[in-house]
C-alpha cells in the first residue's frame, strides 16, 4: 500500500512540475499562482489542516449546544436561499455565488501571502515568498556535504556548493601563523581565525557584502593596519563568548550561515616541514618561503585532538570533498589530525579531492597530479579518497607565462600514474581564468561537477 502511495505521489510531482514549465509564459500573476500549486512547499497542507480545524471547531461547538445552531442555521440558510432562487434562476445565481466566493478566497489569501512577504522580504515582490520557502525546503534536503580544506580555494568551492546543500560542514586548518592570523595568534592567543573568516563569508547569505566587510583590512592606525575585519570580529567573539567554537557559532548565526565552520582542533598547532636539502623548517607562513622540496611534514603537537563535532560530522556525512587549496599548508594540515583522517578513511560514502590547476612556488613545485595524492597519502599512511578531479582545458599561453614568471605552471595530468593509484578519475572544465591572467576555479562549474557526480556513484 506504502509503494503504490509512494508511486502515486512521485507522478502527481512529476506531472506537476511538468505543467509548471509549460505555463512559464504565463503572465505574472498566473504565474505566481500556478507556482504556489507546486508540491514540496508544506504550505498548502497546513492551510487546509486549519481549514479543517475550524470547521470541527464549529461543528464540536453546535452538538455541545445539543444541534440547535445547527437546525437553526439549516433552516435560514435554506430560507435565504429559496428567496434567492425566486429572484434570480438558480443557473445565475449558484455560478455568481461560486465566482464571488473564488475571488474572496483568492483575494485574502494573496492579501496575507503580501503582508508575510512584505514583512520576512521588503522591498521583493511577492513570488519571492515562494522563492525563499521553495529554495529552503531544497537546500534543506541537500545531501549532508563534508569540505576539508583551507586557504581561498575551500572558500571558492563553498560558494558554489551552498547552492546545492544547506547541509554543508567546511573543516578548515588552524596553522596559518602569517599576515593578520598570525599576528591575533600571536598576540592574543588562540586559533588563526584567517581560514574561518573565508569560509563563513563564502557561506552567507549575503555572500557579496559579507566577503567585502570581512576581507576589508585597515591600512591606517596604530595596531589596526595590516588586519582584516572579519579577523578581529572573530577574535572579539572569541572574547565575548570565552570559547572559539562558541564564536564561530554565534558568527554563523549572526551572518545567516548556510551550513557550518568547524576549525580541524582547538590546539596550538605549529606546522613543520623537512626539505630534500635537509632542512626543517618550523612554521607555516616560512616553509613556503624556505623554496625547497618537501619531503616530510608534521605538527607539534604530534597528534592533536580532534573537534569532536567535526568527527560527528564525517561520520554522518552522505560526501567528502578535499580541498581545493594548498597542499601542505591548506590541506595536510587537517589530515594530521589522527581522529579526522581516521574518520574519512572508515566512512563508506563517496570521497573525492579536487586538485589543484597550477602547482604553488616554494611548495608543489613541478609536482604532477600523481604526487599531489601522493604527497596526501604519504602524509596521512592510508587512502583516504577514491576519486580525482582534473582541470580538462589548459589554461591560455598568456596565462602560463605570466604564471610562470612566479615560479608556478599547470599541475601535470599523469594518467596512468593516477590510475596505478586505484584512484577514479574525473576530468571536467571547471577553471576561470580572468582577463588579468588570474586562474581560480570557478565556483558553479566547480560544485556542478562535484555534485553530478555524488549523484552518479551514491
Amino acid at each position: 500500500m506504502l509503494l503504490w502511495i509512494g508511486a502515486i505521489r512521485k507522478f502527481l510531482k512529476r506531472n506537476i512540475r511538468f505543467v509548471w514549465r509549460e505555463t512559464r509564459d504565463l503572465s505574472p500573476v498566473h504565474n505566481r499562482w500556478v507556482r504556489w500549486l507546486l508540491p514540496g512547499l508544506l504550505v498548502k497542507r497546513w492551510l487546509f489542516l486549519s481549514t479543517v480545524g475550524v470547521l470541527l471547531v464549529g461543528l464540536g461547538a453546535m452538538i455541545w449546544l445539543r444541534l440547535t445552531p445547527v437546525f437553526l442555521t439549516v433552516r435560514f440558510v435554506s430560507t435565504v436561499l429559496r428567496t434567492i432562487t425566486q429572484i434570480i434562476p438558480r443557473y445565475i445565481s449558484g455560478p455568481l455565488a461560486i465566482i464571488f466566493g473564488l475571488s474572496l478566497i483568492i483575494w485574502g489569501q494573496s492579501r496575507t501571502l503580501g503582508s508575510i512577504t512584505e514583512v520576512l522580504l521588503p522591498g521583493s515582490p511577492e513570488n519571492s515568498l515562494w522563492d525563499a520557502i521553495a529554495n529552503h525546503r531544497k537546500l534543506n534536503r541537500g545531501p549532508r556535504i563534508v569540505v576539508v580544506g583551507g586557504g581561498t580555494g575551500l572558500s571558492t568551492m563553498l560558494r558554489g556548493l551552498k547552492r546545492y546543500s544547506a547541509n554543508i560542514t567546511a573543516i578548515v586548518t588552524v596553522a596559518d601563523d602569517g599576515g593578520s592570523s598570525g599576528r591575533l595568534r600571536r598576540e592574543m592567543g588562540g586559533l588563526p581565525p584567517g581560514d574561518i573568516r573565508n569560509c563563513l563569508a563564502a557561506l552567507a547569505d549575503q555572500e557579496k557584502l559579507v566577503t567585502e566587510l570581512f576581507q576589508y583590512r585597515f591600512s591606517s592606525g596604530s595596531g589596526l593596519s595590516g588586519h582584516s575585519f572579519g579577523n578581529l570580529f572573530l577574535a572579539a567573539m572569541n572574547e565575548v563568548t570565552g570559547d572559539w567554537e562558541k564564536a564561530i557559532a554565534a558568527s554563523s548565526q549572526v551572518l545567516a550561515v548556510r551550513g557550518e565552520v568547524l576549525p580541524s582542533t582547538l590546539s596550538d598547532v605549529k606546522l613543520w616541514a623537512e626539505l630534500s636539502d635537509g632542512r626543517r623548517i618550523e612554521g607555516e607562513s616560512n616553509i613556503t618561503k624556505a623554496r625547497g622540496r618537501i619531503i616530510n611534514i608534521g605538527c607539534t603537537p604530534a597528534a592533536p585532538p580532534a573537534l569532536p563535532k567535526a568527527i560527528n560530522a564525517i561520520k554522518e556525512a552522505d560526501y567528502i570533498i578535499i580541498g581545493p587549496g594548498s597542499l601542505y599548508t591548506s590541506i595536510v594540515p587537517n589530515l594530521l589530525v589522527p581522529d579526522i583522517a581516521d574518520a574519512i578513511a572508515a566512512t563508506p560514502v563517496p570521497r573525492i579531492y579536487v586538485c589543484n590547476i597550477m602547482t604553488e612556488p616554494g611548495e608543489t613545485d613541478g609536482y604532477s597530479v600523481s604526487e599531489h595524492i601522493r604527497a596526501i597519502d604519504r602524509a596521512c599512511g592510508r587512502r583516504l579518497f577514491d576519486a580525482v578531479l582534473v582541470q580538462k582545458r589548459s589554461p591560455s599561453a598568456a596565462a602560463l607565462e605570466r604564471y610562470r614568471k612566479e615560479g608556478a605552471e599547470r599541475v601535470v595530468f599523469d594518467r596512468d600514474a593516477v590510475i596505478a593509484s586505484g584512484r577514479r578519475i574525473v576530468i571536467a572544465n571547471v577553471m576561470n581564468e580572468t582577463e588579468k591572467g588570474t586562474i581560480r576555479h570557478d565556483s558553479p562549474k566547480l560544485a556542478k561537477v562535484l555534485m553530478r557526480w555524488h549523484a552518479r556513484v551514491y
